[in-house]
């Protein structure tokens, strides 16, 4: 296991401006940066201006086609981000009155993004006036060219990283794109969806046309936003708690309820982290593993009837993909343990191929290892066409894995075909008789970067007063949510005294722990291989979350454990 060293977050802003909170609680918004006690008012009115550079040319160009009933078809992508953009595009512009269809290229078949051949299946399927991209398209210079040679106009709306021009397209929307001032960079695709939408609506509402009231699908948003991982910025808390909101009052796709009902969640009680680990995950199997037709259809589905079938399809592709990918990580783990790597030993880079792996998973491998590495790591698995093999890069904090990638690239443009993403997760593809070529310069790259980068760091809230340790604390938690990338859920720290411990099922460590004169109840999951635990000591030093055990009615305080050390 990787050594980790344990530090206390750095106060970013000043704690005294937040009055009517406890310290503790002061400290926590003050250690993510919050600038004032405004930012803890998630109201949609304190939402950025929709000051995106293209979107009124975009707006324009769509409510023309709207006026014109010209044939429109989105252009998606497999993952959870890009199911709920397309689905939100569908939604809204046929309330609007638009003709309009959709695309998903299929992952195992043409890959990512508006290819050529995407462009000409687009046009042989639906004969369109008007392509638009969601969460893709910002590298696509040669699918747009195609598309204008069959007469076809391109709008694109991504969120994407680039460093090079925009493809010339009839309109390009995305905050990362050269030349846009737009002040928040996180927008995951769905969001930009969103306010090219919004912007849409209101300008036909002006009008007196047929519009939408595009918040009522702000649970897409938080969906796409939340599951793709994007950075909880003041404006994506906003969209993303006002998502939240509507799902638990049940105001929200009924193929989200559908999805919840089967996963055993209570859509009243849903947190956003649910939206990563109980409805990403599910939306993604559709793409990871067959098409993501089934999870667009999914979340388009207008009733109960319809949405239910198709929910426990995807939840069953869910568990071949979970089992798949529990088979993939073994592979992978018995390939490293073959090069009989010590902790010392483990190279800066972890770059693994498989002839074996499947495609649909190996981000989720790639993420996997990473976090027991604390490694930039990059697997890959064959393409169908037995020349190039793909591969998905997941990284550590400090390597910005996109731009490595880059580097590569530019440096040997003949060993990288294609490549994109952002700073911590990217997509590539190569040709399989360059892998060593390419993993040896990768992994030099990334050598070459400062060394105090591979040390894993687990960041703490420091250590709350036994008096604090109790639900109230964790109502108060909640309450300044919602919390996930940059603005991560309060860990604390601290040394507890063990009065008891016992294991269930052989793997899970259950500990009954005392600080002055208050008694705790703490879990440990999966604690058999992580933590080495010594019963004959009576002290832990823990890095913890703070939980709710409810029991035959009760519902008491529980440590949820992160680290255990003696």
């Amino acid at each position: 296991m990787t050594k980790i060293q344990i530090k206390q977050r750095p106060l970013l802003t000043r704690p005294e401006q937040f009055q009517g909170v406890p310290p503790f609680i002061a400290e926590i918004l003050a250690r993510r940066g919050v600038q004032s006690e405004q930012e803890l008012e998630l109201k949609l009115k304190n939402l950025l201006a929709p000051e995106l550079k293209g979107i009124e040319t975009a707006v324009a160009l769509i409510d023309q086609a709207i006026d014109e009933q010209k044939k429109i078809v989105i252009v998606g992508d497999y993952d959870a981000d890009g199911a709920t953009s397309t689905a939100l595009m569908v939604l809204a512009l046929r309330d609007m009155g638009a003709q309009v269809d959709y695309l998903v290229p299929d992952r195992f078949k043409y890959g990512y993004g508006l290819t050529p051949a995407i462009a000409e299946l687009a046009h042989q399927t639906y004969q369109p006036d008007l392509l638009i991209t969601v969460d893709n398209g910002i590298s696509s210079h040669a699918g747009v060219d195609t598309a204008h040679a069959l007469g076809l106009k391109v709008i694109i709306t991504d969120h994407h990283l680039t460093t090079k021009e925009t493809p010339p397209a009839e309109a390009v929307v995305n905050p990362n794109q050269l030349g846009c001032n737009f002040p928040s960079k996180a927008l995951a695709g769905v969001g930009v969806a969103f306010y090219v939408l919004a912007n849409l609506a209101s300008l036909r509402s002006r009008q007196g046309k047929s519009t939408s009231k595009v918040t009522q699908y702000l649970d897409l948003v938080a969906l796409g936003t939340y599951a793709d991982v994007a950075v909880l910025d003041y404006n994506n808390r906003i969209l993303v708690d006002a998502g939240v909101k509507r799902i638990q009052q049940h105001q929200c796709r009924v193929g989200i309820l559908a999805l919840l009902d089967i996963a055993g969640r209570e859509a009243s009680s849903l947190r956003a982290q649910d939206l990563g680990f109980v409805l990403g995950p599910r939306i993604n199997a559709a793409g990871r593993m067959e098409s993501m037709r089934i999870g667009i259809e999914c979340l388009l589905a207008d009733s109960m009837e319809t949405a239910y079938p198709i929910a426990q399809q995807l939840n069953q592709l869910n568990i071949e993909r979970r089992q798949i990918e529990g088979e993939m990580k073994q592979q992978a783990l018995s390939a490293l343990d073959s090069l009989q790597l010590s902790q010392e030993d483990i190279p800066q880079a972890l770059v693994l191929f498989e002839e074996s792996w499947h495609q649909g998973v190996i981000g989720i491998v790639a993420g996997r290892l990473k976090e027991q590495f604390h490694r930039p790591t990059i697997v890959f698995a064959p393409d169908e066409d037995g020349i190039h093999i793909k591969g998905s890069a997941r990284s550590i904090d400090g390597v910005h894995i996109r731009d490595m990638i880059e580097q590569v690239a530019e440096q040997h443009p003949e060993l990288v075909s294609h490549f994109g993403g952002h700073a911590a997760a990217a997509g590539l593809t190569i040709r399989k008789e360059n892998f060593d070529a390419f993993k040896t310069i990768f992994t030099a790259c990334v050598v070459a970067m400062e060394e105090s980068l591979f040390q894993a760091t687990l960041w703490t809230d420091g250590e709350l007063p036994a008096s604090a340790l109790q639900l109230d604390t964790l109502d108060w938690i909640e309450q300044l949510g919602p919390w996930g990338q940059k603005f991560p859920f309060p860990q604390f720290e601290g040394y507890f005294k063990v009065v008891d411990y016992r294991w269930l099922k052989e793997t899970h460590l259950k500990l009954r722990l005392a600080l002055d004169q208050y008694t705790f109840d703490a879990i440990a999951f999966n604690a058999a291989g992580r933590f080495d635990f010594n019963p004959m000591r009576d002290e832990v030093h823990l890095v913890y979350e703070i939980d709710r055990n409810a029991f035959n009615g009760n519902v008491n305080l529980q440590l949820r454990i992160v680290h255990l050390d003696q």
